[in-house]
């Protein structure tokens, strides 16, 4: 006969949930401090992925976690919130037929402004772990390999700092570069078994930055080109409204402006920018 001991203590793992009033505190706080929307419909999303972060402050519930990010103090918390919610799906030379209007349309405008000694300026706004703008400059030395004597400079922004380390590193595996076109891994990375790391000169193009897009941008100059996909959908329709014409007066005239396949650029923007293709525009005024 088994008998088991009154006194023994089971070893039960209780699982935190999240309940109304805490996802209402934290989208609340999101969307105040990047402009990130949730709906009710994200909420276990939300739950899954914050819960790793609970456990590793050894916190007991979600309102002691609200508790944390609402301290003005917590500057480090508040950053890896916003680090756990976004999304960094990406890829080299994502959405094709942009890299393709860049190639045809795009360079050999900018080759003529580097002839006349114009500088140049490219932003890749939300670039995640770095891949966009990567892709920008490859596409750039493919064309013209002088690209990288000019006076030239890619910004790369995001607000999640930890992608950004990623991007800095420029270190990708193998599987990252399927979408590559032919030549390219050859020519732009140095490998070593699955390690696949960008060469310098392309790196030394690209500057990596953290960028709030609600905070005030420091950049003066304005852009030939700017790509901004996928990110602006996050947003709500007014945090999207107010950015557009701040994407605008970011462009110079005749200047570039990439977004993603989701996107649409607002009534009061869309004047000063001419269609020139699929989510392509260019400013006209």
């Amino acid at each position: 006969m088994n008998i088991e001991p009154q006194n023994l203590t089971r070893n039960v793992s209780v699982r935190i949930k999240m309940g109304s009033e805490e996802f209402r505190r934290i989208s609340s706080f999101v969307k105040s401090e990047a402009g990130l929307l949730f709906t009710e419909q994200k909420a276990p999303m939300m739950e899954s992925r914050l819960i790793k972060r609970l456990r590793i402050l050894d916190l007991s519930s979600f309102n002691d976690y609200c508790d944390l990010i609402e301290n003005p103090d917590e500057i480090q918390e508040r950053s890896e919130l916003i680090s756990a919610l976004t999304t960094n799906v990406t890829s080299f030379f994502r959405e094709p037929h942009h890299f393709e209007t860049l190639r045809t349309d795009v360079i050999p405008q900018l080759q003529k402004r580097m002839r006349e000694g114009h500088p140049i300026r490219v932003w890749s706004a939300g670039c995640s772990r770095g891949h966009e703008p990567y892709s920008i400059a490859m596409e750039l030395l493919a064309a013209d390999p002088a690209f990288s004597q000019h006076d030239l400079m890619i910004l790369a922004s995001d607000i999640d700092p930890k992608v950004l380390q990623v991007a800095r590193q420029g270190i990708y595996e193998t599987a990252d570069l399927q979408s590559l076109p032919e030549g390219f891994q050859e020519r732009f990375f140095t490998t070593s078994g699955d390690s696949n790391r960008i060469v310098a000169k392309l790196r030394e193009m690209i500057r990596f930055n953290p960028l709030n897009l609600l905070q005030p941008w420091p950049m003066k100059s304005q852009f030939d080109i700017i790509f901004c996909r996928n990110v602006v959908i996050y947003f709500d329709q007014a945090t999207q409204d107010a950015l557009w014409p701040k994407f605008q007066n970011a462009t110079r005239k005749d200047g570039w402006l990439f977004i993603g396949h989701s996107e649409r650029l607002t009534a009061a923007a869309a004047p000063q920018y001419a269609s020139v293709g699929m989510t392509t525009y260019q400013k006209t005024s």
